[in-house]
């Protein structure tokens, strides 16, 4: 449903104007007590995995929110940075998880990458939610927020005690109508070529004797360089068709979650197509949000000030911790 509490002035409105604000520098500046209370933490997973992250207790916690950054972003992108910042502000301890080959944790796992990793994921998470006796939130921006429904219909069978609620940010729901879409913007396509082949690179000279990625390191598409490491690096799939189910969120996936969860959808979203949220069946734990200008990540009304979904997220949680 559309909510009409969401409206930029003519100037911000624009898909790419929100987008590239998702991402800008300049919104880090300035005291950050999230950043000053962050510890490192190294999560170990089964079968080896080890996942970076980085947690910030606050000394009168009224809950934890882990953040899921989105594909080759990190715990440092802006929009987790910003984010975290507010909510840390507000009186909330944050958890800042990396995904395997994301931030500075490349050198901590032999494999590769991939979307439809899950499990690694859910374990870290779930270690996250034990860090602190209270309640236990998620916000997951785009890959991530993909990830984040996919804990939300994991819980429906093997529940996080304390996961109070699942915030998604521009998810993906279709992960290869998103590698489609992703190439029809020139920006956008060498944006993400380029961050995803400087995270390439570096895993190749960490491990050279396991990866050679110079010959598909030569295409200039997001679905191109996707479909080429697929076939040469990652042997779980037998197709490229069961690669991307690996991680698509279906249309009844939900319909049953216990776990309450909000998705937030922008109608202008350059990088991942909405439609496919409207086919999900949400249940009656389920809320989505669909607004029409936002781009993806966005949700600006100011350049500077906290987003929408910042104020948003944080009326949830107050609401929450007054009923209890």
């Amino acid at each position: 449903m559309k909510t009409p509490d969401f409206n930029p002035n003519i100037l911000m409105r624009g898909a790419m104007t929100q987008t590239f604000l998702a991402s800008l520098k300049l919104r880090r500046r300035g005291p950050n007590a999230m950043i000053d209370a962050s510890q490192t933490q190294i999560i170990n997973c089964s079968d080896g995995v080890r996942l970076l992250g980085s947690y910030s207790k606050h000394p009168k916690s009224k809950g934890l929110m882990i953040f899921l950054h989105g594909w080759e972003g990190s715990q440092d992108s802006t929009y987790v940075q910003c984010c975290g910042r507010y909510l840390y502000d507000h009186g909330y301890s944050v958890f800042r998880l990396n995904f395997r080959d994301h931030g500075e944790s490349h050198h901590l796992n032999e494999g590769l990458f991939h979307g439809p990793q899950f499990d690694e994921v859910y374990e870290a998470v779930a270690h996250a939610c034990g860090l602190e006796p209270g309640p236990a939130y998620v916000t997951g921006f785009s890959l991530g927020g993909n990830f984040g429904l996919r804990l939300v219909r994991a819980c429906i069978e093997k529940p996080i005690e304390n996961l109070a609620h699942v915030f998604t940010i521009s998810p993906v729901i279709n992960p290869f109508g998103t590698a489609q879409i992703a190439d029809k913007n020139r920006f956008i396509r060498k944006y993400f070529v380029k961050k995803w082949t400087r995270s390439l690179q570096k895993k190749q000279a960490l491990y050279p004797h396991l990866y050679n990625f110079e010959k598909l390191l030569k295409n200039n598409t997001v679905y191109g360089l996707s479909k080429d490491l697929i076939a040469a690096h990652i042997e779980d799939f037998p197709t490229e068709k069961a690669f991307y189910d690996g991680y698509t969120i279906w249309p009844d996936d939900l319909k049953s979650a216990e776990t309450p969860y909000t998705i937030i959808f922008s109608e202008d979203d350059p990088v991942v197509p909405f439609e496919p949220a409207r086919d999900l069946t949400p249940g009656v734990n389920g809320h989505l949000i669909v607004h029409g200008h936002g781009g993806h990540n966005g949700f600006f009304d100011s350049v500077f000030g906290p987003t929408w979904y910042d104020r948003y997220i944080l009326n949830q949680l107050e609401r929450r911790n007054d009923k209890i």
